[in-house]
């Protein structure tokens, strides 16, 4: 039986040169639990990505980005990526953590060593490979 992968809409947030992401919950049950990762969800019936990357950015942080650019899909056997990117236009204290441990807004370093501080966890956490490999290509093809 082949069975269609699951489909997510998630957020690249930048700021200058530093792009927001999350601390995901240290909960065994979950993917990339206690890594950092994108904001974003699973897409509910009915919606367009579009749609449902607004909403969960909503959801997560209570942040309504001015507009959303899709960057591309990331597919594996389970998941179905569908990726989008928008500038984050408030300071990082106007943002109401919803969902997650931590959230950060991490350089082009902490992205290329694949780990970063959180005062949260009190700790050096890793990024997940997956969002980790999305922000690596958008650093190297989209100049914001």
């Amino acid at each position: 039986m082949n069975k269609q992968p699951v489909q997510v809409a998630i957020a690249i947030l930048y700021q200058e040169d530093k792009f927001l992401m999350q601390l995901r919950d240290n909960i065994p049950t979950i993917l990339y639990p206690g890594y950092w990762a994108l904001f974003g969800g699973h897409i509910e019936a009915g919606e367009t990505p579009e749609v449902a990357v607004r909403r969960e950015v909503i959801e997560e942080i209570a942040y309504e980005a001015p507009s959303f650019t899709k960057f591309g899909n990331y597919e594996d056997e389970k998941v179905l990526r569908n990726v989008f990117y928008a500038p984050l236009t408030v300071e990082l204290n106007q943002l109401e953590l919803n969902e997650g441990w931590d959230m950060g807004l991490l350089t082009a370093a902490d992205i290329s060593q694949g780990s970063c501080y959180s005062a949260n966890a009190g700790e050096v956490r890793p990024l997940g490979p997956v969002h980790q490999q999305i922000m690596l290509d958008f650093m190297e093809k989209v100049k914001v």
